[in-house]
């Protein structure tokens, strides 16, 4: 029988991170970050000064790059062996993953590396493709969403905390057109299909969004009967 996988997808600010971090840890689950292995291929290219139209030079880059995720005491990201958790956060790093989620051959580099945590652990797994592309086979699939103007909110918050001044007009504008190309995209766009479980995390706190995720879970086991 297949590691159990948890599988959560959503827009920006849903609180995919934050909730699957949680619900990883009660569950004594591997916690798997992707859109944090995006962002660390980007902050490469980025360092490399590899301009975004040079799809091969991304692809090359891709393939010969290593990216741990160590889930210990702190969450770390490691990019060929140096940490980047708190590099790959910022602002600029954000915008431009979009480049390097764009690239179908990335992304397929990327899928085979996540598929890999499954044959070692049970895992939580977040970000826009998991239960549709990732791991269609998920035995518990979650779509967390929430509306525009709590999403805003809550990311000025988490950059006003890194000391980053920013106009909560702009977050939202900005999560709007990330929607939209998130929506829209040719590769892997986001989508809810009929397996999911919808969580609308609006006017929900952490720990009753933890909650629910954790009943659906047990649910599950219950059916596997295990």
């Amino acid at each position: 029988m297949k590691n159990f996988v948890v599988a959560i997808d959503g827009p920006a600010g849903a609180g995919k991170s934050t909730v699957a971090k949680i619900v990883a840890k009660k569950l004594k689950f591997l916690y798997v970050d992707t859109g944090a292995m995006y962002r660390a291929l980007t902050l490469k290219a980025m360092k490399l000064g590899i301009p975004w139209n040079e799809k091969e030079k991304l692809i090359e880059m891709a393939k010969n790059t290593k990216i741990e995720l160590l889930d210990n005491d702190k969450y770390r990201v490691l990019l060929d062996g140096e940490d980047v958790s708190e590099e790959i956060r910022k602002e600029e790093v954000s915008k431009n993953s979009d480049y390097v989620a764009s690239i179908l051959e990335i992304r397929q580099i990327l899928w085979g590396k996540q598929r890999d945590f499954r044959e070692k652990y049970n895992i939580v797994m977040e970000g826009r493709d998991i239960g549709s592309k990732v791991f269609p086979d998920a035995q518990l699939k979650i779509f967390l969403d929430a509306s525009v103007e709590e999403r805003a909110k809550r990311r000025y918050l988490q950059l006003k905390g890194m000391g980053i001044e920013i106009n909560l007009e702009e977050i939202k504008k900005e999560i709007i057109k990330r929607d939209e190309r998130d929506k829209n995209r040719e590769i892997a766009p986001l989508i809810k299909s009929d397996d999911y479980y919808y969580i609308d995390t609006t006017n929900l706190t952490i720990e009753e969004v933890v909650e629910k995720i954790i009943k659906l879970y047990e649910k599950k086991k219950e059916e596997r009967g295990n």
